[in-house]
């Protein structure tokens, strides 16, 4: 049974509309250009036809944690982005130069965190830094102009930040906003509190669906109570919950137990995320996914994906937008240094010494990310911008 029809895209010669029968979303095309760009847009409508939403209203589908809520200006505004960006992406192939919008840009607002995660991708240094909120809203409002239609507060553990809410009220009508948390810190206080100040998301992470296995993962004992008591907390809040899995060979055999983890908690996402050797991961080159372990990650979300549970595999949405990192997706550390993607640890420039559009035009004018791979998991990227870089650093010394 059909229950709502919604707009997805127009223009003078073409519209998408998706509509929500049986619970799945299905796409429908018309207009006079229809039967010509039904061709080209097949891949990018397949992300959307078939999928559970995670929340329909009368007037709004909710698609995903990761997408603005359809209609709304965030989502107009991202249609947009994605639009030029296509079109540059065409120009590339034809080698042309053409530049792109971020569409998310992640800020990491502290280093602070209780806990000790073997994979953190976040640099160790000496003394904990913390970007103050003025910066904070700075870089916000830099990221939005630029054309980003999704802020993203990261950390260390952002919930023990102190000013959080008032982050996530600066953030304007045409983005939304959502965090990555462990659950540390995340009390019910904090989650109403960040429902009350208008975040669209939480993305709270598990590495493991076991208790034990989790703290293990995380060094800190206490920490999988902590992230499922905040889950609870956000769902209480009417937030939209996503549980973020960084998937590994060491978890890669728990995905139906994620899964379980997920339904029983009542989240609306379940998200999965392909672990990179980056951060305390750097040296682990061999300890990430091999390709019968993306066959078992594809195997199961094509058994999951009629589930009550969404469920979104970033690596399988890679195969039909390429990365993200530095074309769509910006990244601001602690101490003010952007990054294409919180994994390359390739500083282009700081948000304290210049503007952010030029730090986005240097990163774009390398012509390096264009990739439809990660190129922290090539080896080829990894000696000749990764090693060297490391090197000079020690030189340095």
């Amino acid at each position: 049974m059909t229950v709502a029809k919604f707009e997805i895209y127009r223009n003078l010669l073409f519209k998408v509309y998706a509509s929500i029968d049986g619970g799945l979303v299905r796409t429908q095309t018309t207009g006079l250009a229809a039967p010509v760009l039904n061709h080209f847009l097949d891949d990018m409508l397949g992300i959307f036809d078939g999928q559970i939403p995670v929340r329909v209203t009368d007037d709004t589908l909710y698609f995903s944690t990761w997408v603005p809520p359809i209609p709304s200006l965030a989502y107009d505004r991202l249609v947009h982005s994605q639009t030029k960006n296509m079109i540059a992406q065409t120009l590339w192939k034809l080698g042309i130069p053409a530049s792109t919008n971020p569409e998310q840009v992640t800020i990491s607002i502290t280093e602070e965190c209780p806990n000790r995660c073997i994979h953190c991708a976040l640099p160790d240094t000496k003394h904990k830094t913390s970007l103050s909120i003025p910066e904070i809203k700075d870089i916000i409002d830099q990221s939005v102009n630029m054309g980003a239609t999704q802020i993203i507060f990261d950390g260390g553990e952002p919930m023990i930040y102190e000013g959080l809410e008032e982050l996530v009220a600066h953030v304007p009508e045409g983005a939304i906003s959502t965090v990555f948390t462990s659950g540390s810190g995340l009390t019910r206080e904090k989650a109403q509190a960040l429902a009350d100040a208008g975040m669209f998301a939480v993305n709270v992470s598990l590495d493991s669906p076991k208790e034990g296995e989790h703290d293990r993962i995380r060094g800190r004992e206490g920490v999988f109570s902590d992230a499922m008591a905040g889950i609870g907390y956000c769902l209480d809040a009417g937030l939209l919950v996503d549980m973020y899995v960084v998937v590994a060979p060491h978890n890669i055999h728990d995905l139906d137990g994620f899964y379980e983890l997920a339904e029983s908690a009542g989240v609306h996402e379940l998200s999965f995320y392909e672990i990179v050797p980056t951060g305390r991961w750097i040296d682990r080159e061999k300890d990430i996914l091999s390709p019968e372990h993306h066959r078992l990650l594809d195997e199961f979300v094509e058994r999951r994906s009629s589930g009550p549970v969404r469920v979104f595999s970033i690596p399988d949405v890679m195969k039909t937008t390429g990365c993200f990192a530095g074309r769509r997706w910006l990244h601001v550390t602690p101490q003010g240094n952007v990054l294409p993607c919180a994994c390359i640890p390739i500083p282009y420039g700081n948000i304290h010494d210049e503007p952010l559009k030029d730090i986005w035009r240097r990163i774009q004018k390398t012509g390096i990310y264009r990739s439809p791979d990660c190129l922290m998991r090539d080896n080829v990227f990894r000696a000749e911008h990764i090693r060297t870089r490391d090197l000079e650093a020690e030189q340095s010394l």
